[in-house]
């Protein structure tokens, strides 16, 4: 049984089908990765499944649960987390009270300190939030998004704006989220070089719906992404 089951999803806006009977399974504890360019619905389709939006049609099943058309609150409350593309942390706030705070937020017993490790901030727990690098502040995010303990997370463009260094450490994190930590997760992601360190499933998204599914060098190499999707012959390292 998948764990998250995305069935046949539309969503039109003024007559624009942004998301065009986009279906997805993902099984539980696995790491997959969504791309494509802007407009093409990858962050209306997680508005979809974070309740902001309300499909026109098709399903959406998580963790037994059918959970179309719930209000957000309460698909969080069933375990679903998202990490928007700009972080949305408490500037004016230590990160220690960062985590404390989305801590608060989880109906279970959260270690925060083993959080603020796994996310390489350990030794800037009395730090303000405001002072710490770009980078710094999207794995923060990601440690508050943990603290309220979810089983799937949806990360929205984690490395934008990073630079290549913090790019693939952010990967990195990532893969141990999802290997030690047991968690669910899917990624939205434009930069290829970030994909590729990621090293998972990948489904390249046009027009609203999935294209192609596969390893990064099979989509690499597909004629049909490259002339259909990105029309060039070769995918670029930052496509």
């Amino acid at each position: 049984m998948s764990f998250l089951e995305l069935r046949s999803l539309t969503k039109n806006f003024d007559g624009l089908r942004a998301v065009d009977g986009f279906s997805l399974l993902l099984e539980k504890g696995s790491l997959n990765a969504l791309v494509g360019p802007n407009g093409c619905g990858k962050s209306t389709l997680f508005n979809l499944i974070t309740g902001a939006l309300r499909p026109d049609s098709g399903s959406i099943l998580f963790d037994g649960h059918d959970i179309t058309g719930l209000a957000p609150h309460q698909i969080a409350r069933l375990g679903i987390g998202r990490k928007f593309q700009v972080p949305a942390i408490f500037d004016e706030l230590t990160v220690q009270e960062n985590l404390i705070i989305a801590a608060g937020r989880s109906p279970k017993r959260t270690d925060v300190n083993s959080i603020r490790s796994l996310i390489r901030l350990e030794d800037a727990q009395d730090r303000m939030a405001g002072e710490l690098a770009h980078g710094q502040k999207q794995w923060l995010e990601i440690g508050m998004l943990l603290a309220q303990t979810p089983t799937l997370i949806l990360l929205d463009e984690p490395t934008a704006g990073m630079t290549a260094t913090e790019t693939r450490a952010t990967a990195e994190l990532i893969r141990t989220i999802n290997q030690s930590e047991k968690l669910t997760v899917l990624v939205i992601e434009h930069d290829m070089a970030f994909i590729e360190y990621l090293a998972c499933p990948l489904h390249v998204m046009s027009k609203g719906r999935i294209l192609k599914s596969g390893s990064y060098s099979d989509i690499r190499q597909d004629p049909d992404v490259r002339a259909l999707y990105f029309g060039m012959q070769e995918i670029p390292a930052n496509a």
